[in-house]
């Protein structure tokens, strides 16, 4: 099971620090990524940290969000700073065997469909 956590409300600029608590499954095992879902829009993934520390992120929160992992707690962070209004939407976490990753024109990516374990999401929502 994945429970994440951390989502909130916060104005553009500021910052906040989501939480993936992993149970159940080896954590070290997996890849966790990170997917966002605003009203009205496609899932997009976010970013993605997998076994062996790689990571992904979306051009959309690259130099902004920041992956990272406490093994010892079997949880993911995801630290998203200088959040901007567009970022507003249910933050989910998942986990898969691998960042699986397409080329979509010229960006790369994260594929949703190869995360078999998905947690609960968290709000977030940036106001302007």
């Amino acid at each position: 099971q994945l429970q994440a956590s951390g989502g909130g409300l916060v104005q553009a600029g500021g910052s906040l620090r989501l939480s993936c608590a992993a149970s159940g499954i080896t954590f070290d095992d997996y890849a966790i990524g990170w997917f966002r879902q605003a009203p009205g829009k496609e899932r997009e993934g976010v970013s993605c940290l997998s076994s062996s520390d790689v990571t992904y992120y979306a051009d959309s929160v690259k130099g902004r969000f920041t992956i990272s992992s406490d093994n010892a707690e079997n949880t993911v962070y995801l630290q998203m700073n200088s959040l901007k209004p567009e970022d507003t939407a249910v933050y989910y976490c998942a986990a898969s065997i691998l960042c699986g990753t397409r080329l979509v024109g010229t960006r790369r990516t994260l594929l949703g469909s190869i995360f078999g374990y998905w947690g609960q999401g968290t709000q977030v929502t940036v106001s302007s």
